[in-house]
């Protein structure tokens, strides 16, 4: 093209402007030699790669796809190209995957971690980049976090079936020591005080957040002596595996068992019966998450971390009525 570097540099960024004939010039030489800009050496040269990563624990799981969707368009929009994994709920995945996500020189992450686990302190805390935690917390880490008040939600779904009737409510639980599950089995123990029902550890059941978890689990409840007359799960794809399991032992919904679920998702209206769930704020939890971190990255954001709590919401639907015995 004939010209300088600093010129084709301000050509292609846009930091100056460049008079029509050297435009001519730059933009036939790029044309004829076919280059493009080398992303990698441009970052190491301005410190920064406009780069996010995003871990979650299950990409099949409607909630986290419906997040990962807003996430995306909101960084699309302010000019930044995010990195996915899921870590499939393993531990080992989550470290190994967010150690190349740094060795990548992503500019910030947005994580929805894996149970307790110490490595990950040490990741957040030796790196220099900016964290945002959704949907999890993680005690000892004082990052920015979008989260839901799972303890209310879950409090006022379980009430609402104690209100039908439902005396012995079995409850589907997932990974005891993430905080959501923490906080959801508080509001389970706390709703059954309120409507003076006792807690009893027959009517618990864990599972690992997949639908093959959520069978087997309310197999285990609906073949009890003395079953559950409604079942509740902590996610939406344990749920599925509840209803197939309620359809096996030859039972119906709601007629012989109640079922409600915590997060809803597009099936819930159309399923048969349809499902009475807890509804997260999935596109404010995007948008906030999002919008923390490019805070962080503009310099705009406060220097002590920022914790968001939202609210859920009941969408009652036609899975739960009074149990027979009422």
């Amino acid at each position: 093209a004939g010209v300088s570097i600093s010129t084709v540099s301000a050509f292609l960024n846009g930091t100056a402007t460049v008079s029509p004939s050297l435009t001519q010039r730059i933009e036939k030489a790029i044309q004829d030699i076919g280059y493009k800009r080398n992303a990698i050496a441009r970052s190491l040269k301005i410190g920064t790669t406009h780069t996010i990563g995003l871990s979650v624990p299950h990409i099949t799981n409607p909630f986290f796809t419906q997040v990962v969707s807003v996430i995306q368009q909101a960084f699309d929009r302010a000019g930044y190209a995010v990195m996915l994994f899921c870590t499939d709920e393993h531990l080992h995945n989550q470290d190994a995957q967010l150690r190349l996500l740094l060795d990548r020189m992503v500019d910030g992450m947005i994580v929805a971690r894996v149970g307790e686990d110490a490595t990950f302190k040490r990741i957040v805390d030796s790196s220099n980049v900016p964290f945002v935690l959704i949907d999890r917390l993680c005690e000892g880490i004082d990052v920015d976090a979008v989260v839901l008040d799972n303890r209310r939600a879950v409090r006022e779904a379980i009430s609402y079936l104690a209100g039908l009737g439902h005396r012995r409510i079995g409850f589907i639980s997932g990974n005891s020591a993430i905080s959501t599950m923490v906080e959801r089995g508080d509001g389970y123990r706390e709703a059954l005080a309120a409507a003076g029902l006792p807690f009893e550890d027959d009517l618990i059941r864990l599972g690992d957040f997949h639908e093959g978890d959520g069978y087997r689990a309310a197999m285990q409840l609906l073949t009890l002596p003395n079953r559950p007359t409604a079942l509740f799960s902590a996610n939406n794809p344990m749920m599925v595996g509840a209803m197939k399991a309620i359809r096996d032992v030859g039972l119906s919904c709601p007629g012989d068992i109640s079922a409600a679920c915590f997060d809803d998702f597009a099936w819930a209206d159309v399923f048969s019966p349809r499902l009475t769930t807890v509804a997260q704020p999935v596109e404010a939890i995007g948008e906030q998450a999002a919008s923390l971190l490019l805070d962080r990255l503009r310099g705009r954001a406060p220097a002590e971390p920022r914790q968001l709590v939202l609210h859920g919401r009941l969408m009652v639907r036609n899975s739960c009525s009074p149990p027979k015995a009422a």
